[in-house]
């Protein structure tokens, strides 16, 4: 495909695709009118005026609140607004959300294949909306986005740590002798600027996981891969928060974490078909009696025994963003209740896959081949495809369409290409410098090769069956 090389043809191309995508998304079947918005905005709303957090119900349903208390204490700034502002504040802080992730995700290969960026980030942002894990986050009016921003950022701080710009191509780890201590999570680059940003690395995680439990597995992650300050930054801050929502709200507290925290019918069905997880296809296969919890716990331990050695190998080739996509995959497919839209988790994972495609050459069978099964679970991750399966998930048909989305999440498991961060780093070291100017710079280009102005060089560019009932705040 040919992209415009004008100015004025790229703005036409953006203009004319974000009014496609916003004429989809006006349309769609599948807008969840804010439903978990309004089951956080009355539940807090009920909280401040004296009722009971996790005693509220959505009107004519039974869905209730069902996140940790400091979520509730972070959200109650929402009750001083009417309700259409609260709908603008979420959709205004998942724009917010969604830039940064895109950022974080995509600014790397937008840099080293040389193109605009606006217009990359452009095209990207609109491909970005339509995929139905993200669609969903805004029109149920979701904090997924969110809680990924806050887990990226800490994915971004380790890079630095590491002694190099994430998506920047620039500092590189230096070894033993240099000045990355990705273990640490001290890391500062040659002038020490970023010593502080390093030692910040978990805050993200932390507050992630006192909002909502799934992310406490990026925390998981930090162990595994011996990054105990950054662990105990994350620890520190989860506990911190917890403690303060003990504090605000102490009655809600001990209902949550004796009661309300193991009740699983209070987000709905296991075995409903937006339920993508482990958890979920072990339900469908016994509807109606309930799954096995031992099938389901031996599943578990096996998918986190090969997600600690594939993160742990990611970590070893300093490839901090596929460690941080696999750790985004385990979590969707451990979880007893993973929703579509929870599987904004898989997101990472695509722009790795996405990535390491653009990094092989273009005669090269493997680019081919990646690039293809990126545009292929792309499109199925648009397609809202399990929903054909919302009332009937038996047989043979029903046992691959219903989890599809699982499906993707093990295969990315399993194969997620992880890039050798190390080596590269290496290559470009090696690389022969331009002659200077002054014999001073030479020797500076010399000692610090990836800190000199220079460039290293390029890689080369190149309708569902039903509508669902809503799936509650579960989140």
């Amino acid at each position: 495909m040919t992209w415009p090389t004008s100015t004025r043809g790229r703005l036409l191309l953006v203009v004319g695709l974000a009014a496609a995508v916003g004429l989809f998304l006006a349309t769609v079947p599948l807008h969840r009118d804010w439903f978990d918005l309004g089951v956080y905005y009355g539940a807090v709303d009920s909280w401040r005026h004296g009722g009971r957090i996790y005693d509220y119900l959505a009107p004519g349903t039974h869905y209730g609140f069902t996140y940790p208390p400091f979520a509730a204490v972070c959200m109650l700034p929402m009750t001083l607004v009417d309700w259409p502002s609260a709908v603008a504040i979420s959709v205004l802080l998942n724009v917010a959300a969604a830039a940064a992730i895109l950022y974080w995700s995509a600014g790397a290969v937008v840099r080293r294949q040389g193109w605009s960026r606006w217009f990359a980030f452009a095209v990207a942002g609109c491909l970005f909306a339509l995929l139905e894990p993200v669609r969903d986050t805004f029109s149920f009016g979701q904090v997924n986005l969110l809680l990924l921003a806050l887990v990226l950022s800490d994915a971004w701080l380790l890079s630095v740590a590491r002694g190099r710009f994430t998506g920047r191509g620039g500092l590189a780890d230096r070894g033993e002798g240099g000045t990355g201590h990705g273990a640490s999570g001290t890391g500062h680059d040659a002038s020490g600027r970023f010593t502080g940003l390093g030692r910040l690395a978990g805050v993200g995680i932390g507050l992630a996981a006192a909002i909502k439990l799934t992310p406490a597995v990026f925390i998981g992650y930090l162990l595994v891969t011996r990054r105990w300050r950054a662990a105990g930054t994350a620890a520190a801050v989860a506990s911190g928060a917890t403690l303060l929502a003990v504090w605000a709200a102490p009655g809600a507290s001990r209902v949550y974490w004796t009661e309300a925290m193991w009740d699983t019918d209070r987000v709905g069905s296991l075995a409903y078909v937006s339920n993508q997880s482990w958890q979920g296809v072990l339900a469908r296969l016994s509807e109606p009696a309930a799954p096995s919890r031992a099938v389901w716990a031996l599943g578990v331990i096996v998918l986190l025994c090969v997600w600690a050695w594939r993160a742990r190998r990611a970590a070893a080739a300093g490839d901090e963003q596929s460690g941080f996509a696999l750790t985004g995959l385990i979590a969707c497919l451990i979880s007893p209740v993973t929703w579509v839209h929870h599987l904004v988790w898989l997101l990472p994972a695509l722009a790795v896959l996405i990535d390491a495609g653009l990094r092989a050459e273009p005669g090269d069978p493997r680019r081919r081949r990646l690039l293809t099964w990126a545009v292929a679970i792309y499109v199925v991750l648009c397609s809202s495809v399990v929903w054909l399966w919302s009332w009937d998930a038996t047989g043979v048909d029903g046992f691959l369409g219903s989890n599809t989305y699982v499906w993707i999440s093990l295969g990315l498991l399993l194969a997620l290409p992880v890039r050798e961060v190390a080596t590269e780093a290496a290559a470009r070291q090696s690389l022969p410098l331009e002659r200077s100017a002054t014999m001073g710079a030479c020797a500076h280009a010399s000692e610090y090769p990836l800190e000199s102005r220079q460039s290293a060089r390029p890689a080369s560019p190149t309708p569902p069956a039903s509508r669902p009932a809503p799936s509650g705040s579960d989140g």
